[in-house]
């Protein structure tokens, strides 16, 4: 089998003095038993070729004394799996064991494979004994950590070797990644690497895996073919315990999932893991670094984006995915129900509250004939209109089976929508109105990547939740720009098969687009900077096409909008603007690259508030001030939001006079006229070397820097011409001796 990446399998054996720790470890060594062995051995190395998995086994032995009980924890800390001893004709080591052992490495957080061993099986009171998988069930019940359980005797090498082979088995093709011992099932990461491998390998893409395609797998992971009986077989054993799995086509993806369940529950767990291996996978279930080839950024202020080679193959996936049809629905209100959140209309119902961000919960139920939907437990639903739904964008349960084959994400929350969430998309209607709505925490699955900060509720949706192809690309945009790895991760896990360096580019540095006074880039991203209430959050609403609201709330941490925008000339980039709330712009510019990933910044004010105009002033000179110590500096707009109010004109013209940029441009959210303001944000960025404010320290310090310049092209011109001078007097001299 394909051992993982590990080079050594570090096994510390511990438990209670004279349980046999020593004399487990030497005949395991020297496969004998010795008369004498000394109290605590050195560590004992066993070679590569002592398992079949070639690799080294390192076993330190430990003493269970009060004053060793310092280095004991140490050696705990640092091994790869432990053995726990107790001896077969001492009840009292095993109760102690479960009583003590078990419940120090979890103090001590050893979170690695246990491995429990009854020693001295030969000293055994054979006439009272029970079989050990009455002995350890309830023990196992209690510590899930255990990974086996084993007697051997060392005098009569029975079973010696056994024991670290278990050790070793743990470490290399663990359990605990693959498959859940309550539930008795694979866990959702190995469903979701295995479903990719499953497409991977069907070639027809007919949902099976017909006898060729079976034979190829084989071939890939183990170097050996099958035989058509072999292939008979396979498929009659799935069929016979799960007739899913098998049809006329070949084996489904059902079967392929139960055959790996079958062989974990056999203990063959390292055919499962060389499969995963074999498809790059790592012991985490995730893709091997190795495998991502991420362009590296010589600067800070390089970006990396996406390729048209990567885009194309996105465009394609999302129309691969987008297979829903125009499907009859109701939309509905619920007077009785707060809180509801489902995520499209593939769920039982669908809160289109959260994607307005006011009013009630709007609900919307899919129905293939035009009546009533049934009253529900608990819940009264008002109709309000017959509709359908729009083709041409993603459902959430869509997005999620698009990332069906990349790991979950795994988070906490307190909210209670995410639970309702779960519950709607399992029609447990009752159980939604009955929740508590006392603050808990829930531990919840993420099975797409924008499900989380900063990617959710980031891009703009249609009016039932779904996601656009521009929201669909706006959103890897995004997700490049910010985690490049992450996103290229994605890319392979959904099926991208070209080579990975081909997904991604790095663009130049914006220093160098200042120079050449413009830039080859397609996305960019706007620091959007201002005081409280100054409009900032409703500008990036207005981003994503929701509407404009009265309430404000503070906003105490970063806000991504992200949208394609169409220039002028016909064509089209993608801008990212990160709110920046007032009291994080202090630790924004503490760092000194701080700037170097912005593009383009706008301040916005309240043209209204006049502190508000005086407060975006010493925001902008702050941020002028830190683009010319750094270097960073970016070009920046003025934006007077609220322009349906009164406004303050003249004290920030003063202040966009001192740094030498345009007049504010002034726009209303709330009478929906923006005046272009996108548009203007993306042109400002394409043109990197305009715009860019000055201090008057900065020009000073510019001025200063000519002045140099100038004078060092001076002193270059005149010692050129004294050169010059020199070498032609030189040159005349010689003429002159050599007339006379």
């Amino acid at each position: 089998p394909m051992a993982s990446s590990r080079t050594t399998v570090r096994v510390v054996v511990a438990g209670d003095r004279g349980t046999g720790k020593s004399s487990l470890i030497a005949a395991a060594a020297s496969e004998s038993f010795p008369e004498y062995i000394q109290p605590l051995l050195p560590p004992t190395r066993l070679a590569p070729d002592f398992y079949p998995d070639g690799v080294p086994v390192v076993i330190i032995d430990t003493s269970s004394s009060l004053e060793n009980r310092g280095r004991l924890a140490e050696e705990l800390k640092r091994a790869d799996a432990v053995v726990l001893t107790y001896a077969c004709d001492q009840p009292a080591t095993l109760d102690h064991l479960s009583n003590f052992w078990l419940h120090e490495l979890r103090r001590l957080e050893v979170k690695v494979p246990v491995i429990v061993v009854g020693c001295k099986l030969d000293l055994r009171d054979e006439r009272h004994s029970l079989s050990l998988e009455q002995v350890m069930a309830p023990i196992m019940r209690q510590f899930r950590e255990i990974e086996t359980c084993i007697e051997c005797s060392a005098a009569n090498l029975v079973q010696v070797p056994e024991v670290f082979y278990y050790a070793q088995k743990a470490v290399l093709h663990p359990t605990a990644p693959l498959f859940d011992q309550e539930t008795q099932a694979l866990k959702p990461r190995c469903v979701r690497a295995l479903k990719r491998i499953f497409i991977l390998c069907d070639h027809d893409m007919d949902g099976a895996l017909n006898d060729t395609e079976l034979n190829e797998f084989q071939v890939k992971c183990f170097n050996a073919p099958l035989q058509p009986a072999e292939i008979v077989g396979v498929k009659r054993v799935v069929q016979e315990q799960l007739p899913d799995g098998v049809n006329e086509l070949g084996l489904t993806l059902t079967g392929f999932l139960f055959l790996h369940a079958l062989f974990i529950e056999k203990g063959r767990l390292e055919t499962t893991w060389t499969v995963l291996r074999k498809f790059g996978y790592d012991d985490d279930i995730k893709l091997r670094g190795d495998l991502l080839a991420v362009p590296s950024k010589k600067a800070p202020d390089q970006s990396v984006e996406l390729t048209g080679e990567a885009v194309e193959f996105l465009k394609g996936v999302f129309s691969l995915f987008d297979n829903d049809k125009m499907k009859p629905c109701y939309i509905a209100y619920s007077p009785t129900v707060d809180n509801i959140m489902a995520a499209s209309l593939g769920f039982a119902a669908f809160a289109l509250s959260d994607v307005l961000n006011e009013g009630p919960p709007w609900l919307v139920f899919p129905s293939k004939k035009k009546k009533t939907p049934p009253l529900y437990t608990g819940l009264q639903f008002l109709i309000v209109k017959y509709g359908a739904e729009q083709d041409g964008a993603l459902r959430h349960s869509e997005l999620e089976d698009l990332f069906s084959t990349a790991p979950e994400r795994q988070f906490l929350t307190d909210t209670l929508d995410i639970v309702a969430h779960v519950c709607l998309r399992k029609g447990s209607f009752e159980k939604v109105a009955n929740l508590s709505k006392e603050p808990s925490v829930f531990y919840v699955l993420n099975f797409s990547p924008w499900d989380e900060a900063p990617y959710k509720d980031a891009a703009e949706r249609t009016l039932l939740g779904g996601i656009s192809l521009n929201s669909f690309l706006s959103q890897w945009a995004f997700m490049t720009l910010r985690d490049p790895a992450r996103s290229l991760a994605n890319l392979i896990y959904i099926g991208y098969s070209c080579d990975p360096a081909s997904a991604l580019r790095v663009t130049s540095r914006r220093l160098a687009d200042r120079k050449k006074q413009q830039t080859d880039r397609n996305v960019f991203q706007c620091f959007v900077f201002g005081p409280k209430n100054a409009g900032k959050s409703a500008l990036l609403k207005s981003f994503l096409g929701r509407p404009f609201s009265d309430s404000y709330t503070s906003t105490t941490e970063d806000h991504y909008a992200v949208n394609d925008v169409d220039q002028l000339v016909g064509t089209k980039k993608t801008l990212i603007l990160r709110e920046i709330p007032e009291d994080g712009v202090k630790k924004l510019l503490s760092n000194k690259e701080s700037l170097a990933a912005c593009d383009v910044a706008v301040f916005v004010y309240d043209s209204s508030d006049e502190y508000s105009l005086k407060r975006t002033s010493e925001l902008l000179l702050e941020v002028a001030r830190q683009g010319e110590e750094s270097g960073f500096g970016v070009p920046s707009l003025l934006i007077a939001a609220k322009d349906d109010l009164n406004s303050y004109p003249m004290a920030i013209k003063d202040s966009a006079k001192d740094v030498r940029i345009g007049a504010p441009i002034h726009l209303s959210v709330k009478e929906r006229d923006l005046n272009s303001i996108f548009i203007r944000i993306v042109n400002a960025a394409t043109h990197p070397h305009l715009s860019v404010p000055e201090t008057e320290i900065g020009r000073t310090k510019k001025h200063y820097r000519q002045l140099v310049n100038r004078s060092l092209v001076l002193v270059s011109v005149g010692t050129a011409v004294a050169v010059v001078g020199l070498a032609a007097y030189r040159a005349y001299a010689a003429r002159k001796n050599s007339a006379n």
